[in-house]
């Protein structure tokens, strides 16, 4: 009996050991009370029956938030979830100050990320993440530092939005990119209009560069193996043939003009011709034509003075009367 009752003393007062690993931290509670530092990794010695070992867990842990539906400011209904890094660097405070640290976190991470729903707009949480996610992690750690426990890092993950708000995000989408091509085809034609002008300027001192233009044009049209060939005809060759044909115009129309004199005074006379031959000359009525006073005959021995023979024989009686007087 004595034997016994040495060999359970000797069991009683014989010490215990625990392995603490490194990522861990070791929490003893002698009749219930903390007993000092908390033991660090290693063997951790404990008296029989009044000392109780508990081991902390200093690693990150990664807890995912579940989805909270609510309201932004911008009155817009959205599921948006979350994920917070945090780890314990206080263990008596995490087993002390709190009974489940892990399920304290969490419920205040879910009240917290649907505050900060409602104080955010639609635009911010999905293009402007950041500073949410500044304000969700400095609203978890405010309760967490007097658990013991800090909080890493807060993420926004996911931002789930009514069906009809993503129809009209993407018409939104959609006509901003419509806006840009047409922004960015009108800025093309426009540097291609001032290359155009510095060419046709090019062109305009050497004629034989639009030739060479042209020529060029055709080939890479023929090149594409079509079986209709365009040709083009240069403006400034229809501009030379309009000023060169304007001589020739000009005479045109005076020919025309002639020919349509012509042709008037011809359709007169043959009007006069038809208005001649459509009076007879039976039906023309004589017109009173007035007696003549009767004239006397003439014999027919009579001859008719010569003015000439009558002017002799004046000048041959005047030299005749002139002679006496001299004498």
């Amino acid at each position: 009996m004595a034997i016994a009752v040495v060999a359970v003393a000797a069991l009683i007062g014989r010490p215990r050991f625990r392995i603490v690993r490194q990522f861990e931290r070791g929490v003893v509670f002698r009749w219930g009370k903390v007993l000092g530092r908390p033991r660090e990794a290693g063997i951790a010695m404990l008296v029989p029956f009044s000392d109780k070992l508990i081991r902390v867990n200093t690693q990150i842990v990664t807890m995912p938030v579940p989805a909270q539906e609510g309201i932004t400011r911008d009155n817009v209904t959205v599921r948006v979830d979350a994920v917070v890094y945090f780890r314990v660097i206080d263990p008596v405070r995490a087993l002390v100050e709190v009974q489940d640290y892990q399920f304290a976190i969490g419920q205040v991470a879910q009240t917290s990320l649907r505050s900060i729903i409602g104080k955010s707009e639609l635009d911010d949480l999905l293009t402007n993440r950041e500073p949410l996610n500044q304000g969700l992690a400095l609203m978890l750690d405010s309760p967490a530092v007097g658990w013991g426990i800090h909080i890493d890092r807060v993420e926004i993950k996911d931002v789930a939005l009514p069906e009809s708000m993503k129809r009209t995000m993407a018409r939104q989408a959609e006509a901003d990119r419509e806006r840009r091509a047409r922004i960015i085809t009108a800025d093309g034609e426009l540097q291609a209009s001032k290359k155009l002008a510095q060419a046709a300027d090019v062109m305009s001192d050497s004629p034989a560069a639009l030739q060479l233009r042209l020529l060029q044009t055709m080939v890479e049209v023929a090149s594409e193996k079509s079986s209709t060939v365009i040709l083009p005809f240069p403006v400034e060759l229809l501009r030379f043939l309009e000023h060169s044909s304007l001589p020739h115009a000009e005479r045109a129309a005076e020919t025309r003009a002639a020919n349509k004199g012509r042709n008037r005074a011809v359709v007169e006379e043959e009007e006069a011709a038809g208005l001649t031959e459509a009076v007879k000359p039976e039906e023309i009525e004589a017109a009173d034509v007035p007696e003549l006073p009767e004239v006397a005959s003439v014999p027919q021995n009579a001859s008719t003075p010569d003015p000439i023979e009558d002017e002799l024989n004046r000048a041959e009686a005047q030299s005749d009367g002139a002679q006496p007087q001299r004498l």
